[in-house]
């Protein structure tokens, strides 16, 4: 059985509108993410944040989250900078925080309707699963003509499995949204 989900408390633990109340909110976690003071995130502290700063519980329980969410914030401002920061490719910085908050609650978003549709909770959706949940798909926001075709495009090793990372891909890509979240 799926778990409800209190999209609102989660939405109140990631300040990520970009309103002075809320900048200051994020600077002040930031610090509280960032125990040495050196302005660097890793995945391991975000990770250890989410857990013992934000409460977010749900999240911290979803590493496949985090790790999506670390990864697409880290490349942020390197990739506007060109990449002229030594350490900042392979750290989240408090310029690419709100990002990183922004990015947790979508790719958590995602990870909803992904487990939804993995029946196994092999986290794996087979093409069995995907065409029982066309319906679901088509109520986030996406209409499937050809479910085959489609499940074909979101396989992007070409497994014969969709995994957690080629339907984030594809979810965000659509603009996918949970009709429960509130957003």
């Amino acid at each position: 059985m799926k778990k409800d989900i209190d999209w609102a408390a989660i939405s109140e633990k990631l300040p990520t509108e970009r309103t002075e109340e809320q900048k200051a909110k994020r600077a002040e976690l930031f610090d509280q993410f960032d125990p040495n003071g050196n302005g660097y995130l890793s995945l391991a502290e975000i990770d250890k944040g989410c857990r013992d700063v934000l409460g977010l519980y749900e999240i911290f329980e979803c590493k496949r989250v985090i790790m999506r969410a670390f990864q697409a914030a880290k490349k942020a401002h390197n990739a506007k900078a060109g990449g002229s920061d030594d350490l900042g490719p392979d750290f989240v910085q408090k310029i690419e925080f709100r990002l990183l908050l922004v990015y947790l609650a979508k790719y958590f978003e995602v990870w909803q309707m992904f487990d939804e549709i993995d029946d196994g909770e092999d986290h794996r959706i087979n093409m069995e699963e995907f065409q029982k949940a066309v319906p679901l798909l088509e109520g986030w926001g996406v209409t499937i003509e050809d479910p085959e075709t489609s499940f074909q495009e979101i396989d992007g090793n070409g497994g014969g499995q969709i995994l957690f990372d080629e339907f984030a891909e594809w979810a965000i890509t659509k603009q996918l949204d949970l009709d429960d979240d509130d957003d």
